[in-house]
């Protein structure tokens, strides 16, 4: 058997929530199945550390595919090129952009339409390309697989897919995330905060990650509680728009935001396992992998009450209105005056956290993989 790959995400050092999903299922894949021959396909040089065994064959074409035109260009010759060479029995595109002008069979992971929701948070181009492009991916695709059941849910109502042809593959969290020894703490805190706690915002600082209410949240928070709590930023202000900038700017309690940029694995863990809670109050997520790591390290989450973030978090977080700036501060100032809340929080996470799983991940992505298979062989 031979699955040619999209791995155009896999990045040294530069991986997201697609990236880790892509490392973490293929990592265990393809050392579960080493009768199977899979061609990465890269869109530069590949860092070895992403050749993942012996029955891993490398495939670097160009351009590199960060762009709409060149996305097409990638997608559409480069990749249709190197599949009618490689003659596979599936292509699998773990970041769900597949190639239209292929006769081979594709299975698209699809992990959020938040473009069809919140076209607005996108550069007009690349919201163009998303909005063409997917329904059409959505259609193209042997079958589909996706994050949550609110995921595929939306993909059926958005494209009109049969429910059958959708696989729910949840993600996981990486297994280095763990409670840490409240000497660690203290020292992860006197780094990053000179010593107090702080709740945690993580990920990329785009719209939908509701930074600019969460700032406001925060400054009710603190102007309402003589408590010394700081707001740590992890990630880059790679979207810093003119709303989060204005917020933050009008901000009373501006300096008690830390922002320290992308971190490293070891100093992510850190920060995520020191944290009094983590705040991750986006508009629209497919899933929300923070969730799981902060349940992991045993840290509470307060997080919002709609699209796939209640069905991922279950019973173990606070959840708030994430458009309610008083029902974020609320969550917060619960969080910080009740010990047997946080507490609560905490037992019940660690619980939560043993339903998401990598390995649980990289089975259903493989039972998703054999049905495409399959499906292909009842077509002929």
């Amino acid at each position: 058997m031979k699955i040619a790959v999209n791995t155009r995400l896999l990045i040294r050092n530069k991986l997201e929530g697609i990236g880790w999903f892509t490392y973490e299922t293929l990592r265990r894949i393809t050392k579960s199945h080493p009768e199977v021959s899979f061609y990465f396909i890269f869109d530069r040089k590949p860092d070895p550390s992403f050749l993942f065994g012996q029955n891993v064959t490398p495939v670097i074409i160009s351009p590199q595919a960060r762009h709409p035109i060149l996305f097409v260009i990638w997608f559409e010759w480069s990749v249709m090129r190197v599949l009618k060479r490689i003659k596979p029995d599936l292509f699998l595109s773990p970041d769900g952009y597949l190639s239209l002008s292929t006769g081979t069979p594709s299975l698209a992971v699809m992990h959020d339409l938040n473009f069809e929701h919140f076209p607005e948070d996108l550069p007009w181009l690349v919201r163009l390309y998303y909005r063409y492009f997917f329904p059409r991916f959505a259609r193209k695709a042997r079958r589909i697989a996706t994050v949550s059941n609110f995921s595929k849910e939306d993909i059926i109502k958005q494209y009109k897919v049969e429910p059958a042809k959708i696989d729910v593959v949840y993600n996981g969290a990486n297994e280095m995330f763990k409670p840490l020894s409240d000497d660690i703490i203290a020292k992860t805190r006197q780094k990053f905060t000179d010593g107090h706690p702080y709740f945690l915002f993580v990920g990329s600082l785009h719209p939908r990650k509701n930074l600019a209410r969460l700032f406001q949240a925060f400054d009710l928070f603190r102007s309402n509680n003589n408590i010394e709590i700081k707001l740590l930023v992890a990630g880059e202000k790679k979207w810093w728009t003119a709303p989060i900038r204005k917020a933050y700017e009008e901000m009373i309690h501006k300096d008690e935001i830390i922002f320290c940029g992308r971190l490293n694995s070891s100093d992510l863990h850190h920060v995520t396992a020191s944290a009094l809670a983590i705040t991750y109050v986006s508009y629209f997520e497919g899933f929300g992998i923070p969730i799981i790591e902060a349940y992991r390290c045993g840290v509470p989450v307060i997080t919002s009450n709609i699209t796939s973030m209640p069905e991922v978090a279950g019973d173990a977080a606070l959840l708030c209105d994430p458009y309610d700036i008083a029902s974020i501060a609320a969550a917060m100032e619960r969080i910080a005056s009740d010990c047997d809340l946080r507490n609560d929080l905490i037992k019940k996470g660690l619980e939560r956290a043993n339903s998401f799983t990598w390995d649980g991940a990289a089975e259903r992505l493989w039972a998703s993989i054999l049905k495409a298979i399959e499906d292909k062989k009842a077509k002929r």
